[in-house]
């Protein structure tokens, strides 16, 4: 295998005027590659099992028709996100484009979400890894108090920390030792997953289904759906499911064609991953039905692990199977989501709107090596407070997770919007992705993040926990938004050059500005 080599600067245009080269391995993620690190580190067998029990007790049978809706904002916003890549590969996606469209102090806040965000899926994907891991161990052995040891803090903090040490030095390495493993990762994953639903319908089929539930076109129909805030709680639901597709846009420097892969990649991981889910769900309505009963979707005691719960009825003696899928999904998501902050942090520090480390690049491996190490360092540190806090804290955390999915995907639609305000009329294609698209899919998000906001401020919200009598899932958004807040003022005061838009200006698009200069 060839040692990648750093790519020279680009040719400054007039679109990507004040955007710059940082290091990194250019053309070594071709399209394929791109797709399965984003459904990777979508993670579709730990999202899905985690959501579904939680998505039904909202929206019962009309569980495929909510997948479906939480898709549409997806794909509008990752319309958006081409667009921008488009015209402005850069690493930094959210917070590069950003603050080109709104200028630094947004686009400052914009990084700040997804690194958050990320941050917090890391910890708890590393969680479910050891959990799993303890699963898998006593199903193989037949020894069920071996489940048990995950409870026993200093035991999950330990191997939770060589779950992430194992990521963080895969990821240190170059972008081809990730491709090679996540090929065998998500193909396995996604191989068990599709089984695992043709099973469930032979299971049907032949009579043997827990509570048989004849297939029924009105579960595609959301307007059955009982109420509003059922509708509401179970789209956020819907939408963390297909959060991290955007990590293949968070590779457009090193992907090969930047221009066009990044974008193709995030719709096709998007489209892939919808067509699964609704696979899965409508098999599982099929075979175990929204009953309480012990098999039922609608049982809340299996409502943190459906699939943990359903593989031995379905699958039999092949039932592990679905343990290691579901820890293999979780310990390759853990793998490839370090790349998105990594990347965003180093354009950060690049940009000059973090300290000049957060720019260091691997000479060796080309990669963001400073920026994955602290995101590594930090989110163990998170998990493992969190951990001996409380599991509740932990949990409502990833309640939280939902805030800034909206948080930092709206503010990306809406610069989409406002950075081609002049080119919406150029052509009917323009009007549909430039304008309709980002916009619908932004609209959609910040009121999810209103309504989000709203209802976690009462203390029933999430596990019921509270601080004065406040929601804890409200306390630990706000909590994140205020921080976020804080250092970049303490930044703006260290870094002014940045804030004062030296660094990365906000500039018209390139073909309008070559228009004027024709008609002159």
């Amino acid at each position: 295998m060839s040692t990648p080599s750093a790519p020279d600067a680009p040719a400054a245009s007039a679109e990507t005027a004040g955007l710059s080269s940082k290091g990194l391995s250019a053309g070594t993620i071709g399209l394929i590659g791109a797709v399965v690190i984003g459904i990777s580190c979508v993670a579709p067998a730990y999202t899905f099992t985690a959501a579904i029990g939680s998505t039904v007790a909202k929206v019962g049978v009309q569980l495929p028709a909510i997948i479906l809706v939480g898709f549409i904002p997806m794909l509008l916003v990752a319309l958006g996100y081409r667009e921008l890549n488009n015209r402005m590969p850069d690493s930094g996606t959210s917070f590069t484009w950003a603050a080109r469209a709104f200028g630094p102090w947004v686009g400052w806040m914009a990084g700040w979400g997804l690194v958050a965000a990320t941050i917090i899926v890391l910890s708890n994907l590393a969680g479910i890894a050891v959990d799993f891991l303890f699963l898998l161990i006593s199903q193989l052995s037949g020894q069920p108090d071996v489940a048990a040891l995950t409870s026993i803090i200093p035991i999950n903090i330990a191997v939770c920390l060589v779950f992430v040490l194992a990521a963080t030095v895969i990821s240190y390495r170059d972008m081809q030792t990730t491709q090679k493993l996540q090929y065998v990762l998500v193909t396995f994953q996604v191989i068990v997953l599709i089984g695992f639903a043709v099973a469930a319908v032979v299971r049907y089929a032949n009579g043997e289904a827990f509570d048989p539930t004849p297939f029924d076109l009105q579960w595609f129909n959301p307007f059955a759906v009982s109420s509003f805030s059922a509708f509401a709680a179970g789209l956020s639901l819907s939408i963390f499911i297909f959060w991290g597709w955007d990590v293949t846009l968070t590779m457009n420097e090193e992907t090969k064609d930047p221009d066009r892969t990044p974008g193709r990649a995030a719709t096709i991981t998007v489209v892939t991953i919808v067509s699964l889910y609704v696979l899965l769900a409508v098999t599982l309505l099929m075979y175990a039905g929204i009953g309480d009963g012990e098999f039922g979707l609608g049982n809340p005691e299996i409502r943190a692990n459906a699939f943990f719960a359903l593989a031995g009825p379905i699958l039999g003696p092949f039932a592990a199977l679905v343990s290691l899928a579901v820890l293999t999904s979780s310990a390759s998501s853990l793998q490839s989501t370090f790349v998105g902050p990594a990347r965003t942090l180093l354009a950060m520090g690049h940009y000059g709107a973090l300290p000049p480390s957060f720019s260091r690049v691997s000479p060796r491996f080309f990669t963001p090596g400073f920026a994955t190490i602290v995101a590594a360092a930090v989110a163990a540190g998170f998990y493992s407070v969190m951990r001996v806090v409380s599991t509740n804290v932990l949990s409502d955390t990833i309640q939280a997770l939902g805030m800034m999915i909206c948080f930092y995907y709206g503010i990306t639609a809406f610069a989409c919007v406002w950075y081609f305000r002049k080119q919406w009329f150029d052509s009917m294609r323009n009007v549909f992705f430039m304008l309709l698209c980002p916009l619908v899919g932004g609209v959609i998000l910040a009121v999810l993040f209103v309504t989000t906001l709203i209802d976690s401020a009462s203390p029933s919200y999430g596990s019921g926990s509270e601080v004065f009598g406040v929601g804890l899932v409200f306390v630990i958004g706000v909590t994140i938004i205020v921080s976020g807040i804080l250092i970049m003022i303490w930044q703006s005061v260290k870094r002014p050059a940045f804030f004062r838009g030296e660094t990365l200006s906000t500039d018209a698009p390139a073909s309008t500005r070559r228009l004027k200069e024709a008609a002159r």
